[in-house]
């Protein structure tokens, strides 16, 4: 991950990075694999509140360009949108997501009520 420039936005308290990613050996890198390298460019940062935005990927070359937000705080990351946090949630919290993801057991009919339900299904013919 090569930094194309690094400002610090003090209103906010984010610092804001444009970046440029050449993956020329490999695939096109997952939003988790850009919040770690982000996270890890900029000295004292949580991997919690960094957030990866309009990222662009050309078609044709392996090259993939965007923006990395890091937060000071939790309170100051709450003036990203629902869906931003949305994403990232997945990967800030790993253990936490996938519990709700997989779908709940459906209740199944027992041996004896099937047997039930066919003979009534059975009728005269």
């Amino acid at each position: 991950m090569e930094i194309i420039e690094r400002k610090e936005n003090p209103l906010l308290n984010r610092v804001e990075i444009s970046f440029r990613w050449n993956h020329s050996k490999g695939a096109t890198p997952t939003l988790s694999d850009m919040v770690a390298a982000a996270a890890k460019a900029e000295p004292g940062s949580k991997k919690e509140l960094t957030f990866v935005k309009n990222v662009n990927t050309r078609f044709g070359r392996p090259q993939t360009t965007g923006i990395a937000v890091i937060y000071g705080d939790a309170e100051s990351a709450t003036v990203e949108p629902d869906f931003v946090h949305n994403r990232h949630n997945a990967i800030h919290s790993p253990g936490d997501s996938q519990e709700p993801a997989a779908p709940e057991p459906v209740a199944e009919e027992s041996a004896s009520e099937e047997d039930e339900a066919d003979s009534e299904e059975g009728g005269d013919e």
